[in-house]
């Protein structure tokens, strides 16, 4: 991917994108509707900034649309999200498609994969619910006594896990060293996690992410438990807005996320993108 600060007009006045360098001018636009843009205020923490490429619009002098890519994983990330109505951000996705990786993961709203449908071959993953803690009461009230944090020393039985019960997850290794991954055990064997995708005490912000239980484990509150004490233990560190994306047919993790306090944001779908 090229790194680049681009004009923001040309000279026949059709909009360019521009490259932003600025994380509080950035930060002031996430903000606007932050439970939408949970994890894009999280990629502005030193922890993921470096992996970070943020293109925008200005077409009267303020940041009309943003666009981030995030590069801190194996395969580049799109993050192209924002309420309606839809068409400024379809005009920034068509202004950097020159500048886009050969081979993206893309969070996209509404139909705006039509864009670079003449760039790519496109294979959905579906659609995906973002939800929000919006009830943190709710925590309070599910026993998570039996509940251990996790920590680099359990890397090995959590890939272990992960590859039981949810071999395509995205896992971060690193983000174990946030200190908030926590699971449960049987019998000694790690059976369910619960942890982040995204985490910063400076924005104030988090993620939940790479939950499971093992498929034998499943239908026992587990994940409820795990979920339950990691939203804890968040709202501890002072994080004011939880987040989690969750695929929207998923109706037995939505159940779980809504009797933590969760609740609906926004429908987005994300893609598998190739040149």
């Amino acid at each position: 991917m090229r790194s680049l600060r681009m004009l923001e007009n040309s000279i026949n006045g059709d909009l360019h994108p521009i490259c932003l360098h600025d994380r509080a001018e950035i930060e002031a636009y996430l903000r606007r509707t932050a439970p939408l843009h949970l994890y894009e205020l999280g990629d502005l923490d030193d922890f993921f900034w470096p992996y970070t490429t943020w293109y925008a619009h200005r077409p009267a002098g303020d940041i009309d649309q943003v666009a981030l890519i995030y590069s801190g994983i194996s395969l580049p990330v799109l993050l192209a999200l924002t309420p309606p109505p839809f068409e400024a951000m379809a005009a920034l996705l068509r202004s950097i498609r020159p500048f886009l990786p050969k081979r993206i993961y893309a969070h996209l709203s509404s139909n705006l994969v039509e864009v670079l449908a003449g760039d790519y071959q496109i294979e959905s993953h579906g659609p995906h619910h973002k939800m929000i803690l919006a009830n943190p009461a709710a925590l309070a009230a599910v026993e998570t006594s039996q509940v251990i944090p996790l920590a680099a020393t359990d890397l090995d039985r959590l890939n272990a896990l992960y590859q039981a019960s949810y071999p395509d997850n995205a896992f971060d290794a690193r983000m174990l060293e946030t200190g908030c991954f926590f699971g449960l055990e049987d019998d000694g064997a790690l059976v369910s996690v619960a942890g982040i995708h995204v985490y910063s005490e400076q924005y104030r912000v988090a993620a939940l992410g790479n939950v499971t239980t093992h498929p034998a484990q499943r239908g026992r509150g587990m994940a409820l438990a795990v979920c339950a004490r990691l939203g804890q233990q968040l709202l501890e560190r002072g994080i004011e807005h939880i987040g989690l994306n969750v695929k929207a047919d998923n109706q037995a993790a939505i159940a779980c996320y809504q009797k933590l306090g969760f609740e609906y944001v926004a429908t987005y779908t994300e893609y598998m993108l190739t040149a």
